[in-house]
């Protein structure tokens, strides 16, 4: 090889070491993606695809035969293997039937005790309460936005649940346990069951000595009692809010006109209900819910669906936006406001239960936050969010903003390269987690022994 030649090669080494940042991550993703497709075989319908156009994504998700939860796919291993323990009694994977009726009015029951004035000072206490907790003399904070409103959500669903305050060893216990369940689905830790198990001692000890004002299904024994708890509030609904928020104020963090025309006390009272609209429709909170057909789906012009289909129903592909700008001043006008939006699933077909208030209460931590600091952030904005949400926090009582340029690009260039090691770490613990979940098959296991009469102990020590 002679000297040019050699420049050559060593630029064109170089050149693809710069960039990986910026193909490297994306190309891991694409291949995690096939991976995860590979589990479901050829069963998987997809929904909008070929067969389920979008324009009858809706008609089909709620349709009355779409109502399988778990039995019969195989993603269903996958999923039990994440939220697990418990998750033969996990609400959004119970079968339908009265057990899952039990389970939903109950759930309906718990979150109907509070007022939207007591859901109002509830979340605005808890907010208050963690952001406290920030260091009081430092001019910068640099947070992940998902850890910082994790414990938020943790003391609110706890007193939603109990009806009094959450100590704080608790609160470390749901947020320990959260943030395993996430990690684990986000492919970016391995699951920790000895964090999961603590939680649900906690629970079994709380309900034995102290059980909550409203009563847990009778049809469930006391383990899953406090699975259905652990499952329910303290894995769905602190993930859930803890990642809506952290998707809301990174928007905010990331569209300064936005974040400073909430700041200065909008003329429009419904304008932050309208970004936070705006922030679920480009990034949805879901992302594939299968489902399978207890019966045969007709449908006008087209092949029926047969009984025993997994319909894979694709939230982000649905709401896709088509590379829209962010504008949340686009819902005013029926002309452009987007069509394909359901932030909170479909109403005939298990809706989020926390559909009538999740707005509320996320306005309410963002107009706390907002009014204490400045939001600013380069990180990159992905709908799954794997970083966490990097973002600096400066307080509004600081008006200098001499060096933010400097902590941004900073910000910038070590969240690309960090995508790096964190995509291969999520190729080689999801490929890990996806064998794993089929050599375990919990939830296949779970419905062949009770073809046997003994599926309560299939999962119990899992």
């Amino acid at each position: 090889m002679n000297t040019a030649t050699g420049w050559l090669v060593t630029g064109a080494i170089l050149a693809l070491v710069a960039a990986l940042p910026y193909w490297l991550p994306r190309a891991v993703i694409a291949l995690r993606v096939r991976i995860f497709a590979w589990v479901g075989g050829e069963e998987g319908i997809r929904a909008p695809g070929r067969e389920v156009p979008a324009e009858e994504f809706k008609k089909v998700y709620g349709h009355p035969a779409a109502n399988g939860r778990s039995r019969g796919a195989a993603l269903s291993d996958l999923f039990w293997y994440w939220l697990s323990p418990g998750p033969e009694v996990h609400q959004e994977h119970l079968e339908p039937g009265p057990r899952y009726d039990d389970v939903a009015r109950t759930t309906r029951q718990i979150l109907a005790g509070l007022s939207r004035e007591q859901w109002t000072e509830l979340v605005g206490r808890c907010t208050r309460r963690v952001l406290d907790g920030l260091d009081g003399h430092a001019r910068v904070h640099r947070v992940r936005l998902r850890d910082l409103m994790m414990p938020v959500w943790a003391e609110v669903y706890y007193e939603v649940v109990f009806r009094a305050p959450c100590p704080r060893h608790v609160r470390d216990l749901i947020t320990g346990n959260a943030d395993d369940v996430v990690s684990a689905l986000k492919c970016t830790g391995l699951r920790h069951m000895d964090r999961r198990a603590r939680l649900t001692a906690h629970l079994r000890d709380r309900l034995a000595h102290d059980p909550p004002p409203v009563p847990l299904p009778s049809s469930l024994t006391p383990r899953e009692q406090a699975y259905y708890l652990q499952g329910t509030f303290f894995n769905t609904a602190v993930v859930q809010m803890s990642e809506a928020m952290a998707h809301l104020l990174l928007a905010l963090a990331t569209h300064r006109p936005v974040q400073e025309r909430l700041a200065a006390g909008a003329e429009d009272p419904d304008f932050l209900d309208r970004v936070i609209d705006e922030t679920l429709q480009h990034f949805p909170l879901f992302g594939v819910a299968h489902r399978i057909t207890s019966a045969e789906i007709p449908r006008d012009g087209r092949e029926p669906i047969p009984a025993g289909s997994v319909l894979l129903f694709n939230y982000p592909e649905y709401q896709r936006s088509g590379g829209a700008p962010f504008d949340p001043d686009r819902w005013l006008n029926p002309d452009t406001r987007p069509s394909a939006f359901i932030p909170f699933g479909v109403t005939a077909n298990r809706p989020c239960p926390a559909r009538g208030f999740a707005v509320l209460t996320m306005r309410v931590a963002a107009e706390d936050v907002l009014r204490r600091f400045r939001l600013v952030s380069s990180a990159e904005h992905t709908r799954s969010l794997p970083s966490r949400g990097p973002c600096l926090f400066i307080p509004r009582a600081d008006a200098g903003e001499s060096r933010q340029g400097i902590r941004l690009a900073a910000m910038r260039l070590a969240d690309r390269w960090a995508a790096v090691p964190r995509s291969l770490t999520q190729l080689v613990l999801g490929s890990y987690m996806v064998w794993d979940a089929r050599r375990q098959g919990l939830c296949r296991n779970y419905f062949a022994a009770a073809s046997g009469g003994s599926a309560a102990s299939v999962t119990a020590g899992r």
